[in-house]
């Protein structure tokens, strides 16, 4: 694979001092874990080999059991279906670098390529022995070329065969024997607590085959990536050091079955600052299949924008003190919201200095199911529906309850959930 190329020496100084700028004021950052995005601007790091160990049969746990015994087998029976993804992406010169003009008398100055090549690394998991690695959307999005490195430095091409924004998921095939091929075993992120432990495999830094661990530290997280206009629901948070390079790779349990894709950090330095972020691999059992398939996934589409059903916005709409629900701030116009009757909100308010926006139907349900927040009812919509399917919506509407029945239409790109 082609290396950045040494002209760019003439602009490093640049960017790097542009980079710290922006780093100094933003304080808290969201930041996707692949290379391209933090880690080019962390500075890229030379992987290190991991060490070849020799799988070993799952543990059977009981009395006697320590947690270093564990770590050690977890470590050893799924390094080998972890793998380091390296890509490379053309970029076009920017326009604020632009070709200087010769002077008669001066001595030429060396002339700027029309584009450069930015290399990227990240992290991926071997789905199953049909050739098929599991990693993030943004650790791939945009490359021209990608490389898959395995535990025992088996470098092969790759190829990019399925990408979603939405899920932040991507797949990635290889061409290689089933014999050589480990893949993942997937739990059930449904079944998780706050409190398990949780144990990350991946390449932090460039760095392959590095492990850390910590604990589940909350779940039901939403986020939204980077790429897209809409929200993950359902994100698992974890304390286990996870770091740019980390992108695309494995979180697991105390079984070593993969619970999660970790994808994100909060952070104000950009590195682990003890809050990362998941993917729930039921999310992934959902669409990775699919991507495989078709190569892209169709989300239901409500055609709404809505907030939480706050105590502000309960007092100022005159409603009972303990309801909960999602209250309709915008219907995207012609969408399916839209057709079938349901109403944003009408009127906008100021409580302690800030706009507040009320008078909208509020979600109390969707097909039986209580909403309690948007969030049940991104959750729900991801987890329950696809396009064309029709979901009964129980709302409440000055003061009264009804139900509205909704075809449900297929996302856009850049609109409201």
């Amino acid at each position: 694979m082609r290396r950045i190329v040494s002209h760019q020496k003439y602009f490093l100084a640049a960017i790097l001092a542009l980079s710290l700028a922006a780093l100094s004021c933003n304080p808290l950052t969201v930041v996707t874990l692949g290379s391209r995005g933090a880690e080019t601007l962390l500075g890229a790091t030379t992987a290190t080999p991991a060490p070849t160990p020799t799988p070993l049969p799952a543990p059977v746990l009981g009395v006697g059991t320590t947690e270093e015994e564990l770590l050690i087998n977890i470590y050893e029976r799924v390094n080998p279906a972890v793998v380091n993804i390296r890509v490379i992406k053309r970029v076009e010169r920017p326009a604020m670098f632009p070709e200087w003009p010769e002077i008669p008398g001066f001595p030429s100055i060396p002339r700027l390529p029309d584009e450069f090549y930015q290399e990227g690394q990240g992290s991926g998991f071997v789905w199953d022995q049909e050739g098929h690695i599991v990693t993030n959307n943004h650790v791939v999005e945009g490359a021209d070329e990608v490389e898959v490195v395995f535990w025992d430095d088996t470098t092969v091409e790759g190829k990019v065969i399925g990408t979603d924004p939405d899920s932040d998921l991507a797949v990635v095939e290889v061409d290689l024997p089933a014999e050589e091929l480990h893949p993942v075993e997937l739990g059930d992120s449904d079944e998780l607590r706050v409190g398990q432990m949780a144990i990350a495999i991946g390449n932090p830094f460039g760095q392959a085959g590095t492990m850390t661990r910590g604990i589940i530290s909350a779940l039901g997280r939403t986020f939204r990536p980077g790429g897209s206009p809409f929200a993950i629901p359902e994100m698992i948070q974890t304390d286990a050091a996870i770091n740019p390079g980390n992108s695309g790779g494995p979180l697991l349990d105390s079984q070593g079955r993969v619970i999660g894709i970790n994808t994100l950090i909060l952070s104000r330095s950009g590195s682990s600052a003890g809050v990362g972020f998941a993917v729930p691999i039921n999310m992934a059992k959902r669409v990775v299949p699919v991507l495989i398939e078709e190569g892209e996934y169709h989300y239901a589409w409500l055609g709404i924008t809505g907030t939480d059903l706050t105590p502000a916005i309960v007092e100022a709409m005159d409603l009972p003190a303990d309801m909960r629900g999602a209250l309709v701030i915008e219907v995207g116009k012609g969408g399916p919201a839209d057709e079938a009757g349901l109403r944003g909100s009408t009127e906008t308010i100021e409580v302690k200095g800030h706009p507040l926006q009320i008078g909208g139907d509020v979600i109390l349900a969707i097909d039986g199911t209580p909403v309690q927040d948007m969030d049940d009812v991104i959750v729900y919509l991801v987890e329950n529906t696809r396009p064309g399917q029709k979901v009964e919506l129980s709302i409440l509407r000055d003061g009264k309850e009804r139900k509205l029945t909704v075809k449900l239409g297929e996302r856009p790109e850049s609109v409201g959930r």
